[in-house]
């Protein structure tokens, strides 16, 4: 019996929202449509899809995606333009989670909170637990008495929202949705093939390589501001790598010495109001294929986790930072860490701002093999995972376009493993 996955749905939507040309559906060879589907849809809407704007002019959807990034302007532009209507390639289909949560859902759950303060004095056990029990059944927990001042983490907040409430002319220079550069603003990361669906949001992303990164290429409106909180989020990412080795049962130096959250990529993210929040997200339904990743956010709220099949909000907690665990730390857990799925709601007042962090190996450790660590390994729980390299695990995440909530890991299970 077929049954209809993620792929089909939004295919479906697509078509019956006019957002794909119908041709387009009908040739597709990388999933194909199932026969007995085809003559249901073009008996229902007939070939008319193909008309789609309000004057049925044919639409071009790569060409309307192409006309956006010329602008340089990203998102913010769009809506300091005046656009009373959200562009197509922005419109996220409905997810079927929303209506149909699991049946240990609880929509007000709230992640944990975890105070770090014994922590960054030494050896703190009931800690280590907390964090233990948070990484494997949630992905997601927030951590205050981090050690970073609050004055740096609202300085961080100001300098993002001031660097992406310059006048568009100011930015320009650096837009691109090409992921190379050390510094750049993009709305659109690497590039969006027909069926993607763009988040409604802008960012300035700095990569720091090895810890590094020539302050100079960060624009001066938050020079300062940036390289003071990397200082900080440094010093976190020890304390957590530290906690979270002890969490897999070994010793605290364990992913310290593996060097695998060595570099940083640092992005500052601004989500304008939405003409149409019911229609759009503001960041679309994913998990981070990374190590790790620690957010900041402000005090506007809209991050959501999906925990037991359902969408749960994280509430904004006053000088705690949210830390998430990445597709590539659950790989080498073996399991015993989740990297869970979130997204962020689109607003129709107002804008939000956060900085997420996202830690993945040293340069020279990308190349190098890796694999469910052995302290996450016994008779009993045998490697779910098979070898892989960071570099091409990243590389299978991106020609995929996981941006729908599909992470890379299970191109990686063994063949054994269900």
């Amino acid at each position: 019996m077929f049954h209809f996955n993620s792929t089909y749905s939004y295919r479906l939507y697509n078509i019956l929202n006019n957002t794909t040309p119908f041709r387009d559906i009908l040739a597709s060879t990388s999933n194909p449509l199932p026969t007995f589907i085809l003559p249901l849809i073009r008996s229902s809407i007939g070939n008319s899809m193909e008309k789609t704007d309000d004057n049925n002019d044919y639409y071009d959807w790569e060409k309307e995606v192409e006309e956006f990034e010329k602008t340089k302007g990203g998102v913010k532009g769009l809506v300091d333009s005046g656009i009373t209507r959200v562009p197509r390639f922005f419109i996220s289909p409905p997810e079927p989670d929303d209506a149909n949560p699991g049946p240990h859902a609880h929509p007000d759950a709230l992640i944990p909170i975890i105070d770090l303060e014994g922590v960054r004095g030494g050896l703190d056990h009931k800690a280590v637990g907390e964090i233990r029990t948070a990484s494997r059944k949630w992905g997601f927990f927030q951590v205050v008495n981090h050690g970073i001042p609050t004055t740096v983490t609202d300085a961080m907040l100001r300098g993002t929202r001031a660097l992406h409430e310059q006048p568009k002319e100011a930015k320009q220079e650096l837009y691109t949705s090409d992921g190379a550069p050390d510094v750049r603003f993009y709305a659109i990361n690497g590039r969006l093939e027909e069926g993607d669906v763009a988040s409604w949001r802008d960012a300035f992303a700095c990569k720091f390589t090895d810890g590094e990164i020539d302050p100079e290429v960060i624009p001066p409106v938050c020079r300062d501001e940036i390289m003071k909180y990397m200082k900080h989020m440094i010093k976190v990412r020890d304390v957590l790598s530290e906690v979270l080795s002890e969490a897999l049962g070994e010793s605290k130096d364990l992913l310290g010495e593996m060097q695998c959250m060595e570099s940083e990529y640092l992005t500052c993210l601004y989500y304008p109001a939405s003409p149409e929040p019911d229609k759009s997200l503001g960041t679309v339904a994913h998990s981070d294929p990374t190590v790790l990743t620690v957010l900041l956010q402000d005090s506007t709220g809209g991050l959501q986790i999906k925990h037991d099949g359902c969408w749960i909000d994280v509430p904004p907690v006053p000088g705690a930072l949210i830390v998430n665990i990445g597709d590539f730390l659950q790989l080498m857990s073996n399991d015993k860490f989740m990297s869970v799925e979130h997204r962020v709601m689109s607003r129709s007042k107002g804008s939000r701002v956060s900085v997420a962090c996202f830690f993945f190996p040293r340069g020279q450790q990308m190349a190098n093999i890796y694999a469910p660590i052995k302290q996450a390994i016994s008779p009993n729980n045998p490697p779910i995972y098979k070898q892989v390299n960071y570099i091409d695990f990243v590389t299978h995440y991106q020609k995929r376009n996981l941006r729908g909530g599909h992470s890379a890991l299970a191109n990686y299970k063994l063949d054994n493993i269900n």
